[in-house]
């Protein structure tokens, strides 16, 4: 049976690490086979929200997003997704991102410049849809790191169920 540290911790919550509360478990009697991390594979991804959209002057199917980040400045990006649209709260990896299998740089798209990129869910390791980006609530503050809005910092326990 697997169980988030976080859920257990609202119920019960030592003071003592992730290592130390498995133990606990163990001498308890229930045998903890893994630890592991829940938290997807990825960094440098923040919620950017799209202030202005506009076709791609080179490209049908591109469009150019000014995107808020938090930062002083607004990012150009540059996107494909058909669910793109003016007002929308998106993960937006930043330069240096690191995501599963890439890493994000300063590019050019058929030469338009684009300074992040807009994620879909497949993309960042929390699902399967990679039709389009993946919405955020509205009420999510640009610039807020990802992995604290979605709670994904957590810790699996793993225990084994005995017939007893």
């Amino acid at each position: 049976m697997k169980i988030s540290e976080q859920w257990l911790r609202e119920w019960v919550n030592p003071a003592i690490n992730s290592a130390r509360l498995a133990e606990q478990l163990t001498m308890a009697g229930l045998e903890v086979d893994t630890i592991e991390s829940a938290a997807p594979d990825f960094s440098q991804v923040v919620v950017g929200k799209v202030t202005e959209l506009n076709p791609h002057p080179q490209a049908d199917r591109l469009r150019v997003a000014q995107v808020d980040v938090g930062q002083a400045e607004i990012l150009q990006i540059v996107c494909g997704a058909p669910n793109v649209a003016k007002g929308v709260c998106v993960p937006t990896a930043l330069i240096g991102a690191q995501l599963a299998e890439m890493k994000i740089k300063r590019s050019k798209l058929r030469g338009i410049e684009s300074q992040g990129m807009l994620c879909s869910a497949k993309e960042l390791g929390l699902g399967d849809n990679a039709d389009g980006l993946m919405i955020l609530p509205e009420n999510a503050q640009p610039g807020q790191d990802l992995h604290d809005l979605l709670a994904t910092q957590d810790t699996i326990i793993e225990v084994d169920l005995t017939p007893n």
